[in-house]
């Protein structure tokens, strides 16, 4: 039997001498050198006693030798637990016990901290350094450099990424070789990928954008990554003329439009931009296609399917739109309360179904249950409508829906509008509770540099657009939105922080 994920993505490169990564200070590892060092770790992982279908929870710092990890546990037949940087012990305690991980791999400087978590979780420790040491660099550096794939098939676990747990304790989606895999094909495909390209990558590789998107897609095409440490934006600008595509998330684009370096010359022999993880506000679209002569391409995914959707590579790239179902993907629109398909252009709950759509939930039966139906559509949470022209648009998520007064307000119409007024950069739009209407609307508005936005016309412009049941009962002007590590605003910290607004005496 052979191993899908490993055979496909990275033991074809054997032997390969062409470049894999480009790093930051000027150097290369080949994709050679990349897979005899992933030997070693894979040697060094059995030599602890991990054995096939083990996890194994890593919080490290983005390096070659971090992804080196993922690859080892894909040619050892471990499930990886790639975990966000920015946990505390507490959180990864959860993650590390949920998961039954037999091995928490850490940055030196946080083993002391995490000693206790593994040991109450009864997982070996070891360390890696985001300069490449560490005590797994040393246990690995006498191991062979060549190990025998481990046998698995398409149907078994290769990783598990906790969702955010915004909405109550976090859940580990179990992700399949075929889920990664087709994927990875599809979008090769979709977005043109060849080994001439050159992408740049300074997303973190903790999340399925970074890892199972970026990585992937690279691996599968044979291309190469430009492997910044993350987003710092001389860096990138640096690094543009070298590259020939990028992934990001808006704040990466919004960003390089405030820097004058970001032009048509600069970027002129790019192929593709393309945006994903947050909405990508149409101003943005605007201003980066007048500017640069580009359009970007967004795109939707989640943690428990990778990419869904996508617009077009040939053909138009529509902003508010992330575009058509992917090849083989399943889309549709229904009643969140009966579960019936609703006509084009209604708003409902987006369900989908394809090879990429993860196993469930790890030890949650009761919730895969819920959210996975047995006819393999899976309820994504997320609101949207497909229009006339058959591109999805997304209005929201599920619990941001806001009922006032037996009335269904969505949010992304409010904050359409918000966005258009005059020296408004972004806004959010969140539900708190109101003592006659159960909930009411509460806008939050960042300004545009050197702007005060005048909120009694914004709030008079609502009022003209709106019915009045949609009007915010308060603007609030914000310096910033709280967003997470993938610059998805997080409404759950304004309704917990503004919910006392319209509380009675």
């Amino acid at each position: 039997m052979a191993n899908p994920l490993y055979d496909t993505l990275f033991g074809r490169h054997a032997g390969r001498t062409a470049p894999f990564l480009h790093l930051s200070d000027g150097s290369t590892v080949s994709y050679d050198a990349f897979l005899r060092l992933t030997a070693q770790y894979a040697n060094s992982f059995f030599s602890t006693g991990l054995a096939p279908g083990d996890r194994l929870a890593a919080q490290i710092e983005k390096s070659p030798e971090a992804l080196a990890v993922y690859a080892a546990c894909v040619q050892a037949g471990i499930v990886f637990l790639p975990l966000n940087t920015g946990y505390t012990a507490d959180e990864l305690g959860y993650f590390v016990t949920d998961s039954g991980a037999r091995l928490l791999l850490c940055d030196g400087s946080k083993a002391d901290a995490l000693a206790s978590v593994a040991k109450s979780a009864d997982a070996q420790l070891m360390t890696l350094d985001a300069d490449g040491s560490g005590s797994l660099p040393d246990a690995a550096k006498d191991q062979p450099e060549s190990f025998e794939a481990t046998a698995r098939s398409s149907d078994d676990l290769a990783a598990f990424l906790y969702t955010s747990g915004t909405t109550g304790r976090s859940k580990g989606a179990m992700l399949t070789q075929t889920n990664l895999l087709s994927n990875a094909e599809t979008l090769v495909d979709y977005w043109a990928f060849t080994e001439k390209d050159v992408l740049l990558h300074a997303l973190p590789i903790f999340h399925t954008h970074g890892l199972f998107v970026a990585t992937n897609v690279i691996l599968l095409a044979g291309a190469s990554m430009i492997f910044l440490p993350k987003f710092d934006q001389d860096k990138v600008i640096e690094n543009l003329p070298r590259a020939t595509s990028m992934m990001g998330v808006p704040t990466f684009y919004t960003r390089l439009l405030d820097d004058p370096r970001f032009d048509r010359e600069l970027i002129g022999h790019m192929r593709l931009f393309i945006s994903g993880s947050a909405p990508l506000l149409a101003e943005t679209h605007v201003a980066i296609e007048e500017r640069t002569g580009h359009r970007i391409l967004e795109r939707y995914g989640m943690t428990e399917t990778n990419m869904n959707t996508s617009n077009p590579y040939e053909g138009e790239r529509r902003a508010g739109t992330v575009g058509f179902p992917l090849p083989g993907v399943d889309l549709k629109i229904t009643d969140p309360d009966s579960g019936k398909t609703l006509p084009q252009g209604e708003i409902g709950q987006i369900e989908v179904r394809g090879p990429n759509v993860f196993k469930g939930y790890w030890n949650m039966p009761e919730k895969t249950a819920e959210e996975l139906r047995s006819d393999g559509f899976f309820i994504t949470g997320d609101l949207g409508l497909i229009d006339e022209q058959g591109y999805v648009q997304i209005v929201g998520r599920n619990k941001d829906l806001i009922i006032s007064g037996g009335y269904n307000i969505y949010p992304k119409e409010i904050e359409l509008l918000l966005d258009e007024q005059p020296g408004v950069l972004e806004s959010a739009v969140v539900g708190v509770p109101h003592p006659d209407f159960g909930e009411t609307v509460v806008g939050f508005l960042v300004a545009q540099k050197g702007a005060t936005p005048d909120l009694d016309a914004i709030a008079e412009a609502a009022g003209a657009s709106l019915a009045r049941f949609k009007h915010p009962r308060k603007l609030i002007m914000l310096d910033e939105l709280p967003r997470n590590t993938m610059g998805k605003v997080q409404k759950n910290i304004l309704r917990a922080e503004y919910g006392d607004l319209f509380k009675s005496n």
